[in-house]
């Protein structure tokens, strides 16, 4: 890793500072003869050296940076929900046959005749929703693992969602976490979604993460190992859910869109494909709740928003790993997402 590192700076160096490096041609201006004999040269050596060790220095730290993570956000709101055992917040949704709950981890899987789905017991009106999440390696192409809020059941074809998925990849390539938000019945029929898609600064097929969404009545925020990736504001009635929504959690195939726009689908020689789960959160208002209730905060001031500190980490995780934002895409068509 390092000589390549040391290669790639050299050859890099080399183009941007061709004088650093002479030339045995007697006509050539960097002929080394003339570096001894001519001052002027000799000050070029030096500035140039001074640059070339600047553009190392800045070089070295972007790298280091990004294989850090991302900076610290300063506020840990997971610490402040404390975890439930599945049962006492879920249930089976559909396929009980393919899931299984054993020392607290819950383990769903999809085959050639089957995935898997569960649900919080209650519907919520706002609130904290987290859990941790493993995911396959190798090939998963076409396979969605989730964590979600909808409203489906209660309002199907008019329904609102905030999603939480991995999209299943092929190997050599990661996974991308796929966040989303819909507003009644933008995610039936003429879909009109508000996605924004990451790929993580860690695999996520090696050990559990915490992946959380904070849905209050000014905002939602989606967060990695408490790090927020994405913040939705309500800035207006018509583009935030507001209704009340329940908990899921799902494997399924969606071979049809999933990976590389349906390039790769899920192939079942690799099957099972499974979702591991453990450490479920869920905190704050459900709908049986009273009107005084209120939800966590995500932010360190109890109130809505992010600190400074946590915003500078949004920042770093959607200039490295944003790789798309529906705001951003030129084929939308922006009278159907105002918010833009």
């Amino acid at each position: 890793m390092q000589m390549l590192i040391t290669s790639n700076f050299f050859s890099r160096s080399l183009q941007k500072f061709p004088y650093l490096y002479p030339s045995n041609d007697l006509h050539s201006p960097f002929n080394s003869i003339q570096f001894i004999h001519n001052p002027s040269i000799s000050l070029r050596i030096i500035m140039a050296l001074i640059l070339v060790s600047l553009f190392l220095i800045l070089e070295l730290l972007s790298i280091f940076s990004n294989a850090q993570g991302p900076p610290s956000p300063g506020y840990y709101p997971s610490s402040r929900i404390g975890s439930i055992g599945f049962g006492q917040g879920f249930r089976n949704l559909w396929g009980p046959q393919h899931q299984n709950l054993e020392q607290g981890e819950l383990k769903i899987w999809l085959d050639s005749t089957s995935g898997s789905g569960f649900k919080s017991l209650n519907p919520y009106r706002s609130g904290y929703f987290g859990t941790a999440v493993k995911l396959q390696p190798g090939y998963t192409a076409g396979i969605i693992t989730s964590f979600y809020l909808s409203n489906n059941e209660a309002h199907p074809g008019n329904h609102d969602e905030i999603d939480i998925e991995f999209l299943g990849t092929t190997p050599g390539k990661p996974y991308v976490l796929q966040t989303n938000v819909y507003i009644r019945g933008s995610g039936d029929g003429n879909i009109i979604g508000r996605e924004m898609k990451f790929h993580l600064w860690f695999d996520p097929t090696r050990d559990f993460h915490n992946y959380a969404i904070l849905w209050n009545p000014t905002e939602i925020i989606f967060f990695v190992d408490d790090v927020p990736i994405r913040r939705y504001p309500r800035k207006s009635d018509a583009t935030f859910p507001l209704r009340p929504m329940w908990v899921y959690g799902s494997i399924w195939d969606a071979s049809s869109w999933a990976t590389e726009q349906g390039k790769y689908k899920a192939d079942y020689h690799y099957q099972p494909f499974v979702g591991r789960y453990n450490n479920f959160k869920l905190g704050g208002c459900s709908a049986y709740s009273s009107a005084a209730c209120r939800p966590p905060s995500g932010s360190p001031s109890g109130s809505t928003g992010l600190s400074p500190q946590q915003y500078a980490a949004m920042e770093w995780v959607q200039r490295n790993y944003k790789v798309y934002d529906y705001c951003q895409d030129s084929r939308r068509d922006r009278v159907l997402t105002p918010e833009c």
